[in-house]
């Protein structure tokens, strides 16, 4: 039987869904040749596998899957996330605490912005966090140089469309203003690549400052510049549970 339509889970899923890396991370692993299944060397992430296959990374078993976790990570300004940077940039991942088992970021934030940045053992929960169709909020604390109308703010919560892309409603208020800059709160549903930052530039402002303060029901608060708070089990599971996910 052809091993990319027999029943079974495509091979980057299964590594993603066991900790081992994210999807996209296995696509290069596998496509590199350091995943074997069976003692094969694969070249396709279409690769179909099931319990029964014996896979390798680096000549060394996949790990079977451990139980789910997650941490909150405050990331500083200036840090990339990314597990390896060609350009050599100080990444999320070179500062984070060495007893951390290996994780991947749930999405990402750019390298001018800081806040809240959710990490995992697990990238199939990763994913699942991801999609859109969860409709998972996403909130940030915006500076602004200069002032937005109350008319741009309509034209934000019901969605709009910058360069041919759409993105969906924002919720937005503002905060406070301090001279020539504007704080806002923006909340988003979908997370594309920086799409505060297009949004602000196409009602012509620029943002100066984007910190994210929540992601779903998990929040910065206090949490320190550079510290990892490990979620409760307890609470990660009746999060899962609401999602009807992982239960």
């Amino acid at each position: 039987m052809d091993h990319e339509t027999q029943p079974g889970e495509r091979i980057a899923k299964v590594m993603a869904r066991r900790g081992a890396c994210s999807r996209r991370m296995a696509e290069t692993w596998i496509t590199a040749g350091r995943v074997q299944v069976n003692g094969q060397v694969l070249t396709t992430p279409a690769f179909v596998v099931t319990d029964t296959d014996e896979i390798l990374i680096d000549g060394k078993p996949l790990p079977q899957k451990a139980e789910t976790r997650l941490w909150l990570y405050h990331k500083a300004k200036g840090l990339v996330t990314t597990h390896s940077d060609p350009e050599g940039r100080l990444t999320v991942f070179d500062t984070l605490p060495p007893h951390l088992p290996r994780v991947i970021s749930v999405g990402r934030l750019d390298q001018y912005s800081e806040g809240l940045l959710l990490l995992t053992n697990d990238g199939a929960f990763s994913r699942l966090l991801e999609l859109p169709r969860h409709q998972i909020p996403r909130t940030y604390h915006v500076r602004i140089f200069g002032r937005i109308s109350a008319r741009d703010m309509h034209r934000l919560e019901r969605g709009m469309v910058v360069d041919e892309v759409q993105y969906g409603p924002t919720k937005i208020r503002i905060l406070n203003t301090q001279g020539d800059n504007t704080w806002i709160e923006m909340t988003l549903w979908e997370g594309k690549n920086r799409e505060i930052r297009k949004l602000m530039e196409a009602v012509g402002v620029q943002v100066n400052r984007l910190k994210r303060i929540a992601y779903g029901p998990f929040s910065l608060e206090d949490l320190e510049v550079g510290d990892v708070y490990e979620v409760p089990q307890a609470e990660l599971t009746a999060f899962l549970k609401k999602m009807d996910a992982y239960s």
